[in-house]
């Protein structure tokens, strides 16, 4: 496809409607574990199949949970996604494995069956385990978040599943884990509402027995393995083709959007969206929930989070050479806060990275759609997705268009209000998002 194609193609699809009000996003696959803010399926879905051809090579940059990499496959395209969230990419590589559903749940509820007689057998032996798995800080994390009773249901599970042989079973089962912890409602921490990134510690909270928990998910998520609703589930895994190329393999990789290590120009589509400015949605504070049980520590976990796109941290790095648009909007908030400034400009300091990188990465005339949502700073709306057109522009990329897409609040997964009467601040400012195409 030529350039001037391409931009046509792409205008044509950001004219469309892209809110996708009432479709259910959470068929298939799609439905194995929680994930804050991501975005419908149909998304993705649409732009794959109005940019690209079957065997064509999709990036996510940023892929988080694995919704475009996802769709990707089903349409009949190889899949690559880059993330450094641990649990994104457990969760996504969980969705891209094929595995039977009927031995999956066998070998699911043979790990409940021996969990519970551990539990009851042998609770000594698992005491002395919590203590020795857990350093001291992690350690501190867990008593405070989880009752003794489900640190050793918990414990027992994961035992179990970590007995299990490496490979698409096992890892679909620590998901299945994992959303015992990290849930829409209930979960066996004493935290409300992991899902939504915010948790707070309910001391009169009555958990259920992860025992209980478990089953109930390993249920749903073996359903979603066969599909619901007439969809399919997601075909994928390495396959033939993919396997004669090992740099485009299906699968998540552990590797930062602005450093993805792909080749240049090997990529036909990108679809991504990344964090909104200023850490909006914080997913580590909900993330380590899960991952502390999972082997990695509390420090590490830390030392990861502060290496997110759009962390509100600041640092020593100098981020010049921006758009004359980002440069505006930066002045104008250094007016009201000079810190929160900074951490704007990280932030844009840090996408002109990552879509530099895309450009390097995609082959000519091909597309890039980067879906991104606003954020307001002491009362000002930094409009980023002008501030990432002005970026895309000013890197080398040909700006086909900018569309608007308006949030479906009663599916799309957003910080909870906890009994407010108003909006919070995260919400009021969350009505809309836009879908921003890049052309190289």
């Amino acid at each position: 496809m030529s350039v001037g194609s391409c931009i046509g193609a792409l205008q044509a699809a950001l004219r469309a409607d892209l809110d996708f009000h009432g479709i259910n996003g959470s068929h298939g696959p799609h439905s194995l574990h929680p994930f804050p803010a991501k975005f419908p399926p149909k998304l993705p879905e649409f732009f794959i199949g109005r940019l690209s051809d079957p065997g064509d090579v999709v990036l996510d940059p940023m892929a988080g949970s694995g919704t475009t990499l996802v769709e990707a496959v089903r349409l009949g395209r190889r899949a690559i996604g880059c993330d450094i969230d641990p649990l994104a990419r457990i969760i996504a590589t969980a969705k891209l494995t094929p595995i039977d559903p009927m031995a999956a749940l066998q070998t699911g509820l043979e790990v409940l069956r021996a969990a519970k007689n551990d539990y009851q057998a042998d609770g000594r032996r698992l005491k002395r385990e919590l203590k020795r798995r857990f350093d001291a800080k992690t350690g501190e994390f867990i008593d405070y978040w989880f009752l003794p009773q489900h640190q050793l249901e918990l414990l027992a599970l994961l035992q179990r599943i970590e007995e299990l042989p490496e490979g698409g079973v096992r890892n679909f089962h620590v998901v299945v884990f994992s959303s015992t912890i990290i849930a829409k409602s209930g979960g066996v921490s004493l935290a409300r509402d992991l899902a939504h990134t915010r948790p707070h510690r309910d001391a009169g909270k009555t958990p259920n027995s992860a025992f209980v928990e478990f089953g109930k998910r390993l249920e749903r998520n073996v359903a979603a393995l066969g599909g619901s609703k007439g969809e399919p589930p997601a075909p994928n895994g390495t396959g033939q083709a993919a396997a004669k190329e090992p740099s485009r393999a299906v699968g998540i990789h552990a590797a930062s959007a602005a450093n993805t290590g792909l080749p240049s120009e090997s990529i036909d589509l990108i679809v991504t969206s990344p964090p909104y400015a200023n850490n909006a949605i914080d997913y580590m504070r909900a993330h380590k929930f899960s991952l502390v049980w999972l082997g990695w520590n509390i420090a590490d976990l830390t030392k990861i989070r502060a290496g997110y796109l759009g962390h509100n941290a600041t640092n020593g790095a100098e981020y010049g050479g921006l758009p004359g648009r980002c440069e505006e909007t930066l002045s104008r908030l250094a007016e009201r806060d000079a810190k929160k400034s900074m951490v704007l400009r990280r932030y844009f300091g840090e996408m002109a990275a990552v879509i530099s990188e895309m450009r390097r990465v995609l082959k000519r005339g091909k597309a890039a759609v980067i879906v991104v949502g606003t954020s307001t700073l002491r009362g000002l709306d930094v409009e980023t997705h002008k501030g990432i057109a002005a970026i895309g522009e000013g890197v080398g990329f040909d700006l086909a268009g900018t569309g608007v897409r308006r949030l479906d609040r009663d599916r799309r997964m957003m910080p909870a209000r906890w009994g407010k009467l108003r909006l919070s601040q995260i919400e009021g400012r969350m009505h809309e998002e836009y879908v921003i195409g890049l052309v190289k």
